[in-house]
């Protein structure tokens, strides 16, 4: 019989809670108090994910049982106690003396023979598997870890790049002796963990050569606004421990879950990252890693293509569908990935529970509001939705935590757990380097205080002592503003709303917000305007990314070419740019209707985009000039027109996000409209094909008039009333001469409003209104419902108390349809 026999015979023989070694494929997540949350999770993959597709690279862990019979063979627990009796985390110096003392009496005391030759043996297992000499990795898992509403990832040790039977029991110690961190001692304090319930065993793991290739962390959740919907991938090279201490500005990529899962393709965005360094074998070197620079080709590049943002935002979605499953609530996730430079395969390496947004309550919305503004100091990436502000207190070194006091804003280059004791007292945090899945980005979450990470260079300029506000309620882009501004914070309770008759839409403008609006009650979006995502994310003129080699302004040309860079053909930026603005704002209310007016600047405004200068008339009054559909089908503009059919093709057609709905601006006849439909078809946008409808802007007096023929062309209208009641009175709002002439509830107006709406209905089409008027005034809104219009599309503020007032207009209106029945009986 050979040895591995014999081993494997004699295992089988001691019952699981008193192995010294289990297999991962032996445990599974009820064996969390056996060999702690990351190994029974490891274990629980491969065993039931793995059939499944999802790669798991195998091995092993020392048990609960085997730290404690090292605990008590030795009579540590009554020395450790000593030691803690007058702790003190609040302490930091104390808390690091402690510590610092814990560890070395762990790892001063020997291991059992039996706990060595367990391991030995385990690992030489690995090694007739592998190779002689099996690269590992050996990483901590506490008992108590990774419950639904605490996390104990990054408290203790992970060493990579472990070989040979002394250098695994070597790091076993060493993770050991890491139940003491400084940062776990203080965490389970905080938590109100005891020190000696929770037992520590270690994961030895092959080594998947991400080192050659590329790693990440990704989401099953969007983390910074709890949408279930979508799943964000973060990807950089090398290890993946650079990513999770936020050394490394990666990748981002978000991922629209139901539409992946029917078979598309939805990645809705995809964000390029510095990756200025990435951690390596250190091949006989001193230690086990290093770390290097990226090659400046290297960083401009993707570290993974689109089919394996599409496979990991796959295994995402099985991962959290089992956990979800097993734990019977739904189970975001957090999940570390790498891909085998090797092979070329992609692995999970590591997967626990999301301890932050799954915890948050579903019926409070709180938002935050900056009332007032100072110059912008820095930028980042804006992780959670609040507003912080304090003292800074710039801080370089790990060693110089003990200067920070409480309610100060921690301003460093970037974080690990060592910072965990002072992070719970800062008022915000802002890094130098990390992405959205940084430890400085986690850490803010579980905390609940407001974090920018990314800025590059925030240490530079932020002061100790300055007075700040940090500010992520403004979208993606967190911004730290000079001084103490002022803001509010709003609570609103969204249960128990009542759902009125006539549907509340929102206007959203910012795919940034999206996610976070989505939270509020709704019935879709009822305008959302690309002029935002051509101004904010595109920038530039779409004739001067077709001609960009015709351009004329060298100065243009190199903004343009800075801005294209990853792009040969230039036009693919604003196509890629656009869909994935209007794939973004449609996932985010899926499956709800998400209206989205096509293009529709003026003249003036497309001159401003860069290149514009060159393609653009110029026009007297622009206002009634060039804009909307005219431009569409202009051979002098046609081409332009295109990109945004391609981009919305992209969506519908590629994304499965169907519930796009596109609507043509400033329509002036019926006749143009006709034109424009055959423009859209001939880039494959057939009304009617695919669920297609295409609305039509009701803002022209001519909309109204010939309301019956546009119907015959359109699916569908929504009223615009800022430019209706210019058009009707003939004035420009914007004049301060006539400016207090302009008022929506104008009988003019409303009259023209009323012969929409009975028309709309005659012809059985969908009609709304988008315009500002229901927003404003709670009288007009009032009007709408009582002529029985299908949808108000609000501003983001108006939505919840326009909500409530349509649903006393529609039950009030209802009584009295009773009390008149009643009378004629």
């Amino acid at each position: 019989m050979s040895e591995r026999l014999a081993i494997q015979q004699k295992q089988l023989l001691i019952p699981k809670e008193k192995a010294l070694i289990l297999w991962f494929d032996e445990v599974g997540i009820a064996d969390i108090p056996l060999v702690g949350g990351k190994n029974a999770s490891l274990g629980e993959m491969i065993q039931q994910l793995t059939p499944k597709g999802v790669n798991v690279p195998n091995g092993f862990a020392t048990t609960a049982h085997a730290y404690r019979c090292f605990i008590e063979s030795a009579g540590l627990e009554a020395k450790l106690r000593e030691i803690f009796a007058d702790l003190d985390v609040e302490d930091v110096n104390k808390l690091r003396q402690k510590g610092k003392q814990a560890r070395t009496l762990i790892l001063d005391t020997p291991f059992p023979e039996d706990l060595q030759i367990a391991i030995a043996q385990a690992y030489n297992q690995l090694c007739d598997r592998y190779g002689d000499n099996t690269d590992v990795a050996v990483r901590s898992s506490a008992t108590a870890e990774d419950l639904p509403d605490a996390s104990f990832a990054g408290q203790q040790e992970t060493y990579l790049n472990v070989h040979a039977c002394n250098g695994v029991i070597q790091c076993c110690h060493k993770c050991f002796a890491s139940t003491f961190t400084d940062r776990a001692i203080s965490y389970r304090q905080l938590r109100g963990f005891d020190h000696f319930e929770v037992a520590l065993s270690v994961g030895v793991q092959k080594m998947v050569r991400s080192d050659l290739a590329s790693s990440g962390v990704m989401f099953s959740i969007d983390t910074e606004t709890g949408f279930k919907n979508a799943a964000l991938i973060t990807a950089a090279y090398g290890l993946g421990e650079n990513i999770v201490q936020g050394a490394v500005n990666p990748d981002e990529y978000l991922v629209f879950k139901p539409t992946l899962k029917q078979g598309f393709r939805p990645i809705l965005d995809k964000r390029l990252g510095t990756k200025q360094i990435k951690m390596v074998y250190d091949i006989g070197g001193s230690k086990y890693t290093k770390n290097v620079s990226v090659q400046p080709a290297e960083r401009e590049k993707f570290a993974i293509n689109d089919d394996e943002v599409l496979q990991l935002a796959q295994w995402a979605v099985l991962i959290e569908e089992h956990y979800s499953q097993v734990r019977e609530t739904y189970t975001p996730m957090d999940i570390e990935w790498a891909k085998d430079g090797n092979t070329g395969e992609l692995f999970i390496v590591q997967a626990r529970p999301e301890t932050v947004q799954s915890q948050k309550s579903a019926t409070v919305l709180r938002s935050y509001k900056l009332q007032g503004s100072s110059a912008v100091l820095v930028k980042g990436r804006a992780v959670g939705e609040a507003i912080g502000q304090g003292k800074a207190r710039v801080i370089l070194d790990a060693n110089e935590i003990g200067e920070f006091e409480a309610g100060e804003v921690l301003v460093t280059n970037k974080t690990d757990p060592d910072w965990e004791p002072i992070m719970k007292k800062a008022s915000a945090i802002v890094t130098n380097s990390g992405g959205r899945t940084c430890h400085a980005a986690i850490i803010a979450r579980e905390m609940g205080i407001p974090a920018i990470v990314g800025t590059g260079d925030a240490t530079k300029v932020l002061k100790n002592g300055q007075e700040i506000t940090i500010c992520c309620a403004e979208g993606e882009e967190g911004k730290v503003y000079s001084g103490l501004v002022p803001f509010e914070v709003q609570e609103s309770a969204i249960d128990n709303l009542p759902r009125p008759r006539t549907q509340i839409l929102m206007n959203v403008g910012n795919p940034e917000e999206a996610f976070g609006l989505s939270a509020i009650p709704c019935d879709g979006v009822g305008l959302a305007r690309l002029e935002f995502i051509i101004a904010n994310h595109i920038k530039a003129h779409p004739l001067a990314l077709i001609h960009f080699d015709e351009l004329t302004d060298e100065s243009v040309k190199r903004q343009i070419a800075k801005l294209t860079a990853l792009y040969e053909h230039k036009p693919d930026f604003f196509t890629d740019k656009l869909a994935h603005g209007i794939a973004t704002i449609a996932a985010a209310f899926y499956p709800n209707p998400v209206i989205v007016r096509m293009s529709d600047f003026k003249s003036n405004e497309y001159a401003n985009l860069l290149g514009g200068r060159q393609f653009e008339p110029k026009e007297e009054n622009p206002m009634i000039g060039w804009r909307g559909a005219s431009r569409y089908y202009d051979p002098n503009y046609r081409e332009a027109y295109a990109l945004e059919c391609k981009a919305l093709k992209r969506v519908r057609d590629e994304m499965g996000l169907t519930n796009v709905i596109p609507m043509i601006p400033f329509c002036r006849t019926p006749d143009e409209g006709r034109k424009v439909l055959a423009e859209m078809a001939k880039h494959g946008l057939v009304k009617g094909e695919n669920g297609l409808q295409v609305y039509v802007m009701c803002e022209l007096p001519s909309n109204v008039i010939f309301a019956d023929e546009f119907a015959q062309v359109f699916d569908g209208f929504s009223i615009g009333s800022n430019d209706l009641t210019q058009l009707t009175l003939g004035l420009d709002r914007d004049s301060g001469l006539v400016a207090h002439i302009f008022d929506e509830r104008n009988e003019a107006v409303k009259r023209l409003v009323e012969i929409a709406i009975k028309a709309a209905k005659k012809y059985d089409r969908k009609i709304g209104i988008c315009g500002q008027a229901p927003s404003d005034y709670p009288e007009f809104a009032r009007f709408l419902v009582e002529l029985g219009i299908d949808s108000i599309s609000l501003n983001p503020d108006s939505v919840l108390k326009t909500l409530l007032d349509v649903a006393k207009v529609e039950a009030s209106t209802s009584m009295m349809d009773l009390v008149m029945d009643v009378a004629q009986v």
